[in-house]
């Protein structure tokens, strides 16, 4: 009897466990939907951006160069390290640790920036100066949130204490594939694949020099709000998928209990009418 009460207790629990991965599945997978329609659709503006950046800062004299398109010899490198505010989405999390474990064995002298509680926790393992940590929770980033992140950045790497600014974090290639990378923020460095597309006279309004730096403010902005999006997406994707492998093999457990505890009874009820017969026969 003992051993029934048990196996009942156990499969009531792993019914909690079942009901709650489920919930949890069936939110991510309600927050992935949005999350992919914002992300993707905004990559193509980013790049386009990014080769209209590109086209005029190569028609700047190198002695009217943007600050922000200017190399520095001396400075630490600033980790931007962007993850999720909470765990339960499979391997996301040890996967970003390891990765910033191999691009710190690079840098020698660096500091970091942290967005979100993990990436918190795993920048203080490196006893590391962490200029601000910030959590905006889980819900789908905002331009709201990347401002005070592009502040302390270009604040830092204006003054002579940051070399280079490193966005990290995990990036979205599919519903069933996210990675961490490295995409570099500060100093700009654009590609050199678009100095053949352009042709013809380009006229500016009012003029180059006035444009190109709102064009480089709004181009930081894009990027950092881009990195954002790509990992709240990822860790959907990521925590839909950890909840629905949790959901299954909680549902494992139950019917593997539940075969052993109608085993248990049917041997119980068996012994109870043997007991019975053997008291008639008597």
């Amino acid at each position: 009897m003992a051993n029934l009460l048990s196996i009942k207790r156990r499969i009531s629990t792993a019914q909690n466990v079942s009901k709650t991965t489920r919930a949890m599945q069936m939110i991510s997978a309600s927050k992935l939907k949005k999350a992919q329609e914002n992300a993707l659709s905004s990559r193509p503006y980013v790049e386009k951006l990014s080769m209209i950046s590109s086209n005029l800062a190569q028609k700047v004299d190198s002695d009217q160069k943007n600050e922000y398109l200017k190399s520095k010899t001396t400075g630490k490198t600033l980790f931007v390290l962007i993850s999720p505010d909470k765990g339960l989405c499979g391997g996301l999390v040890t996967n970003l640790a390891r990765f910033i474990n191999e691009l710190t064995k690079e840098s020698k002298d660096y500091s970091f920036l942290t967005v979100g509680k993990k990436a918190e926790i795993i920048a203080q393992r490196y006893g590391k100066e962490i200029l601000a940590s910030f959590e905006f929770g889980n819900t789908l980033p905002n331009f709201e949130n990347v401002f005070p992140i592009l502040k302390i950045a270009e604040e830092n790497f204006l003054s002579t204490k940051i070399s280079n600014v490193n966005l990290v974090f995990t990036n979205f290639k599919s519903l069933f594939v996210q990675y961490p990378i490295v995409n570099n923020l500060l100093p700009i460095e654009f590609s050199d694949e678009s100095d053949n597309k352009t042709t013809g006279v380009t006229l500016f309004e009012p003029n180059l020099e006035s444009l190109l730096p709102y064009l480089i403010k709004h181009y930081l902005e894009m990027s950092i709000h881009q990195a954002l999006l790509e990992n709240y997406l990822s860790e959907q994707a990521a925590r839909m998928f950890a909840m629905q492998n949790a959901t299954d093999n909680a549902n494992d457990v139950i019917s593997e209990l539940k075969l052993e505890y109608n085993k248990l009874r049917q041997e119980k009820i068996t012994n109870e009418i043997l007991d019975i017969t053997g008291g008639v026969f008597a």
